[in-house]
């Protein structure tokens, strides 16, 4: 064997190491890996859970639909079940600041810059959220709706 090869074993046995170190931390501590919320990338049939549509044009994307499936205890939890994430504002807890990293900078919340929040039935209206999507208790079958921009309701019929 030729002395080329001796420090690419020797990281292979490092990376190694700090592997079997990692995983045993985990086990002695009881931590496990975080499993993402099941989804449907696309709407829900019936009442199977809640629809959520979130429409990223002002921010340059499109419309995207997921679905949450089961009951979501809120409308935070229904829009991370239908795999979209979000972020709060730093200054403004509960104020959700950016969805799926959108818009790239967090930037304080004005008329013509925020998510608005909205709930409709199945090829309903869309009506604007009196309560937070923290507060707020999506029924099974319903369908939740984010916009970014100046409070328009999203682009398209609530699926």
């Amino acid at each position: 064997m030729s002395d080329t090869l001796a420090p690419a074993r020797q990281a292979r046995r490092v990376l190694g190491s700090i592997a079997a170190a990692t995983a045993l931390t985990a086990a002695l501590l009881g931590v496990s890996a975080a499993r993402a919320p099941q989804a449907q990338a696309a709407a829900c049939s019936g009442t199977t859970g809640v629809t959520v549509v979130v429409d990223f044009t002002a921010l340059g994307g499109g419309i995207q639909t997921g679905c949450a499936l089961g009951d979501p205890a809120s409308g935070l939890a229904a829009l991370t079940g239908a795999g979209f994430s979000y972020a709060f504002h730093p200054r403004y807890p509960g104020f959700v600041c950016t969805i799926n990293s959108l818009p790239t900078t967090c930037t304080n919340p004005t008329g013509t810059a925020y998510w608005s929040y909205w709930h409709a039935q199945h090829g309903g209206a869309w009506t604007y959220s009196s309560l937070g999507a923290g507060s707020y208790d999506p029924a099974p079958g319903s369908v939740e709706g984010w916009s970014f921009g100046a409070g328009a309701q999203p682009g398209v019929t609530a699926p």
